[in-house]
């Protein structure tokens, strides 16, 4: 069965970085687009970023863009999320997605937690 397993979160200072990963199995990961979700406390999952199967034309919230970079190692079957310059309203739990929509395969989530 199709297996999508977030680590790499943790507590960071304001200011700091963080490297999620996603590890995937059990689909054809090459033939994937990707993308990372998030959910704060109290709040509607929301969208952050996105990657084609190749790896190219990624997309970024707003609320990101400029601070986080989305990429992916096929031959690792590993999607990953470089956050930098990281904010306390950037707390929340980060989702895998395979597809990119909520019809899609999701992951149990990591949490980050950013302190001020």
């Amino acid at each position: 069965q199709v297996q999508l397993v977030e680590s790499g979160g943790g507590l960071v200072q304001a200011g700091g970085s963080l490297r999620l990963s996603c590890a995937a199995s059990g689909l054809t990961f090459s033939r994937s687009a990707m993308a990372w979700f998030r959910q704060a406390p109290g709040k509607e999952r929301e969208f952050v970023a996105d990657i084609s199967a190749s790896g190219g034309n990624p997309f970024y919230s707003e609320s990101v863009k400029g601070r986080f970079t989305i990429s992916r190692d096929n031959a690792k079957n590993t999607l990953y999320l470089q956050m930098t310059g990281l904010k306390p309203e950037d707390t929340a739990v980060y989702y895998c997605n395979q597809g990119g929509t909520i019809a899609g395969y999701w992951g149990q989530g990591t949490q980050v937690t950013v302190s001020s």
